[in-house]
């Protein structure tokens, strides 16, 4: 679907083994290649199936360059559309959601139904006989694939399967999605915390080594907490887990894809969790209807694990603390992150409430985390400008990597496995032909 930016740059020299350059992060020529190579080429998050629960239901999204109409047709299939025209290239979305059954360009009137099909042609006599609308449906994106709910797309006609893109990471939205006694999830595309923040878009990454530092004064708070408030978030304070002497451990997996993994940390926990979501009426039907759901030994797991796969997907989606975040590359030096909370379906308002409060406590605009996060990452971003000494060091851990038997590279919980593992595809992706 699209050509890749000539360049004469060797991409593969600016990733080391333990280091990267730091070129990467600012250099307007590499974010152009980025886009091309990486985002109109690899497997991308879009949505998650729920945002669009009804026929006519709508979200516009961007992949890379690409605005995007995503919509459920009248048989209930999820379609992506290229967010343009086929008169004069217009876009013909331009609400975020909403239900609608038609598209109708501004520019000359040229209509398109869900499927992409276009149905409405204005002054048609002004056409030759050869004109033949099926020929001008709305372009889609060649690939799309879904699992448990949440649906991937690839600008590329050919390349690595979905399957394989996903790999061993599948049992962590497993996590996820099985918190809910039905296994199954919800996000609102109404409901969502949006930040934007002046730094590159590889600076979100799972990273246990900051939390001590960025985080100090959130930990000291969640510290003197007397409830997990049934959520991953409120469960920092059961012990430290990002400790080295923690059971937590950091892990990189084919593909780029990374994550932080409590669950060994968060699994001796699981009786303080249920016992404290028993305290109310709500929380002792949870928990009987995990058991009933999964058997007692796997409810217990899921309970003290709170939902939180710590998950990132390379290039563009987090599933953290109980969150969908999406982050979306604007400039070099600018990026955009949606983040959208997950509700359980099959449990109790209450629960969900929970979940929520946790969520806006850490991750809102006015919260006490998140807003850390962007902080360091602009600083970040100005200091990177500063190059006499060009070389970011990535080598915490990496002689005490272990290869577990999923594949996965895992090591300490600060270790900076996660950051290997993101910048070795990211090289993977530069210099393939």
């Amino acid at each position: 679907m699209t050509t890749l930016i000539a360049s004469s740059r060797d991409y593969g020299a600016l990733v080391k083994e333990d280091r990267v350059h730091s070129s990467i992060f600012t250099d307007e020529q590499i974010f152009q290649d980025e886009i091309e190579r990486i985002f109109h080429r690899t497997w991308l998050f879009a949505l998650h199936e729920s945002e669009i629960p009804k026929f006519g239901d709508f979200k516009r999204i961007q992949l890379g360059r690409f605005p995007i109409i995503v919509t459920r047709d009248e048989n209930g299939e999820i379609q992506l559309l290229i967010n343009r025209c086929r008169h004069r290239g217009a876009q013909v979305c331009e609400a975020q959601r909403g239900n609608a059954k038609r598209f109708q360009c501004w520019y000359h009137g040229w209509t398109y139904d869900s499927k992409g099909d276009l149905v409405g042609v204005t002054g048609p006599e002004g056409y030759d006989k050869n004109f033949e609308a099926e020929q001008h449906a709305l372009a889609k994106v060649p690939r799309v694939g879904s699992y448990r709910g949440f649906v991937f797309a690839s600008l590329a006609e050919e390349g690595m399967s979905f399957d394989e893109y996903l790999g061993p990471t599948k049992k962590f939205f497993d996590m996820m999605v099985d918190s809910s006694p039905i296994g199954e999830v919800e996000v609102r595309p109404g409901v969502v915390n949006k930040t934007m923040y002046r730094g590159n878009w590889k600076q979100i990454g799972m990273d246990g080594y900051h939390p001590h530092y960025v985080h100090m004064s959130v930990f000291k708070i969640f510290s003197k907490r007397e409830s997990t408030t049934g959520s991953a978030v409120g469960a920092l304070h059961l012990e430290d887990p990002f400790a080295d002497t923690s059971l937590s451990r950091t892990r990189g997996f084919p593909n780029g894809h990374a994550c932080l993994d409590f669950r060994e940390q968060r699994r001796p926990h699981a009786a303080t969790a249920i016992e404290e979501l028993e305290r109310s009426e709500e929380g002792r039907q949870y928990v009987a209807d995990m058991v009933a759901a999964h058997g007692r030994e796997r409810a217990e797991e899921l309970v003290a694990w709170h939902g939180d796969p710590h998950l990132g997907l390379f290039p563009n989606l987090q599933l953290i603390h109980g969150h969908v975040r999406v982050v979306i590359p604007i400039s070099p030096g600018e990026t955009e992150v949606l983040m959208y909370p997950v509700f359980l379906k099959g449990v109790e308002p209450g629960i969900n409430a929970k979940r929520l409060r946790a969520h806006e406590a850490f991750y809102g605009p006015a919260a006490a985390g998140s807003p850390d996060d962007a902080e360091i990452f602009e600083r970040t971003q100005r200091g990177l400008l500063a190059d006499a000494e060009p070389w970011v060091l990535l080598s915490r851990g990496i002689e005490r990597e272990q290869v577990d038997e999923d594949g996965s590279v895992t090591a300490c919980i600060s270790d900076e496995v996660t950051q290997r593992a993101q910048m070795q595809e990211w090289k993977r992706l530069m210099t393939a032909r």
